[in-house]
């Protein structure tokens, strides 16, 4: 059986960081240099980040649906994806927001955090709003095979308080959630480490929101997005983590746009010059969060 992945997951953040590289192949930004977007295109510029991103990071996250839209073969491209980064030794937090009842959410967990999974991830964003219920065929699966699951609770899109901050019985609806996760993410404790591989989702656009999150579920990991092109700042990104050994941790702040499309990459007339502009904007975050929790 699998090492958890709460545990596996800050073994590699205390090496490398918090920083988590996303990998969302939007056909609209996707750069000249590797020609038309396709299935066959962005596997290949999904590569070229891997081997970047591989032995300076803990983990990507790929986004699930810039890869369906591509159908059979983008899932193809996903699958091969998480096969490459997997084998290059990082976690794949994969983004695609799965969410249903019985045996149906059985199906989804088995298909990305089974031991035989077609598209194996270490981890999987989960979507909670059908209820509790449906969390358990998620958690299940990633207890018995060391994977993680990122829930939904309060997230950094702008239309996130529609929902997630209305109030009932005087409490907002992310808070109440939070407390639930809590109590849901004892089943996937690391052994080695404090912490839950239920992952929060919390987004870096909402600090105060993600302090009090940190307050309701004080050893769940965070999954942070919103820093870098959603307007965030490293020390938003971090308003959830705590002091661990001299340092602030608590999770993984998430960097798409910021890190896969920095305009020296774009620009670059070469792959050399692509990959060059890839690995200074990974170097750039790392250092703006490296100095937010050792600040």
């Amino acid at each position: 059986m699998a090492r958890p992945f709460a545990d596996r997951l800050m073994e590699k953040v205390r090496e490398f960081g918090p920083l988590c590289v996303g990998i969302d192949p939007h056909p609209h930004m996707f750069p000249k240099l590797f020609g038309n977007p396709s299935a066959g295109s962005i596997a290949v510029w999904a590569d070229g980040i891997i081997e970047a991103a591989a032995g300076k990071v803990a983990c990507i996250k790929p986004q699930a649906a810039f890869f369906e839209i591509w159908g059979s073969p983008g899932m193809a491209a996903l699958e091969h994806v998480c096969k490459t980064a997997r084998n290059a030794g990082l976690l794949v937090i994969l983004d695609a927001k799965r969410g249903d009842i019985g045996s149906t959410a059985k199906g989804y967990a088995t298909a990305y955090l089974g031991e035989n999974a077609a598209c194996a991830s270490d981890a999987l964003t989960v979507n909670p709003y059908m209820g509790l219920e449906t969390l358990d065929p998620f958690v299940e699966t990633a207890a018995k095979n060391g994977r993680g699951i990122a829930v939904l609770t309060r997230t950094s899109n702008p239309g996130a308080a529609d929902i997630q901050e209305k109030y009932v019985d005087g409490e907002q609806i992310f808070m109440r959630m939070a407390k639930a996760f809590h109590e849901k993410g004892a089943a996937l404790k690391g052994e080695a480490t404090p912490w839950s591989g239920m992952m929060l989702v919390a987004g870096a656009t909402a600090p105060e929101e993600a302090r009090q999150i940190r307050e309701a579920a004080p050893d769940n990991l965070l999954l942070v997005p919103g820093y870098g092109a959603q307007g965030a700042g490293a020390a938003e990104a971090v308003a959830g983590f705590v002091p661990v050994n001299g340092m602030l941790e608590g999770g993984v702040v998430n960097a798409s746009r910021s890190v896969t499309f920095p305009e020296a990459a774009q620009t670059a007339g070469t792959v050399e010059a692509w990959q060059a502009g890839i690995s200074e904007a990974i170097k750039y975050a790392q250092d703006d969060l490296h100095k937010a929790v050792s600040g």
